[in-house]
């Protein structure tokens, strides 16, 4: 593995996150909301609404419940008020956890991701305590059956990946927020679409996991992963192929 986003490919591996399409699309509405409200209901010259545009309708979310969100975003309709908010902690092992949430309760968001960390072996953080370790990338992942490693490799670096790697039966691209979109806009025009691909947050080191503690871990993410305000969650663990599956 690259060793540039283990987390991203687990994450990957394992399949969706969020298994229900009604948890999806209210994730993806909160972001496009929140997204609209920051820089503008129009997606061309707002690249974090463009973004989660894209998202949703990778999701197939109808038009409307795309339309509906950035008119609540921009205060053409009502709506709530989101707040953000990062959460920094340790997981099991002392892996490093980053939770971002979209929420508009902030004491219950925080009484929430407090208790799903300490119920399941870790423990919150001080902001910073964690969060130096992570950097914003995009991470895109192509089948290899769609790409040969030399005109991926022509591809992706004219439209400014960082790096391509080898990971098994895909490639692993990794790109800087900047030129994410142009590289996936790249491999859709080569006819190599993308399986997955998503800016994310990529650690600079990894701890491996195994047995037990591997097993914590998991619970704990599917905790904090339940939670309705939880956006995104990133970490610092790595784990092999058979803990994955199991």
């Amino acid at each position: 593995m690259s060793g540039h986003s283990k987390w991203a490919t687990i994450k990957h591996k394992k399949g969706a996150l969020d298994a229900k399409r009604g948890k999806i699309f209210t994730r993806l509405i909160k972001e496009i909301t929140i997204a609209a409200k920051g820089g503008g209901g129009d997606p061309d010259g707002n690249p974090r609404l463009r973004g989660a545009i894209a998202a949703a309708k990778a999701e197939n979310m109808p038009a409307d419940n795309i339309k509906r969100a950035i008119q609540k975003g921009t205060g053409e309709l009502e709506g709530a008020a989101y707040e953000e908010i990062t959460y920094e902690g340790y997981g099991p092992g002392g892996v490093a956890v980053i939770v971002e949430v979209l929420t508009d309760n902030r004491n219950r968001a925080a009484s929430e991701i407090r208790h799903a960390f300490s119920k399941n072996g870790g423990n919150l953080g001080e902001t910073g305590s964690v969060g130096y370790m992570f950097s914003k990338k995009g991470v895109i992942v192509v089948a290899k059956a769609v790409a040969d490693e030399e005109k991926i490799t022509e591809v992706v670096l004219e439209a400014g990946a960082d790096d391509l790697s080898d990971e098994g039966e895909n490639w692993e691209i990794i790109t800087s927020p900047k030129d994410y979109e142009a590289v996936v806009e790249a491999l859709k025009a080569a006819k190599m679409t993308p399986e997955h691909a998503e800016v994310t947050m990529i650690a600079s080191t990894y701890t491996k996991l195994e047995g037990t503690t591997a097993t914590a871990m998991s619970r704990l993410l599917d905790a904090i992963e339940d939670l309705d305000d939880t956006q995104n969650v990133y970490s610092n663990f790595d784990m092999n192929e058979e803990t994955i599956s199991a």
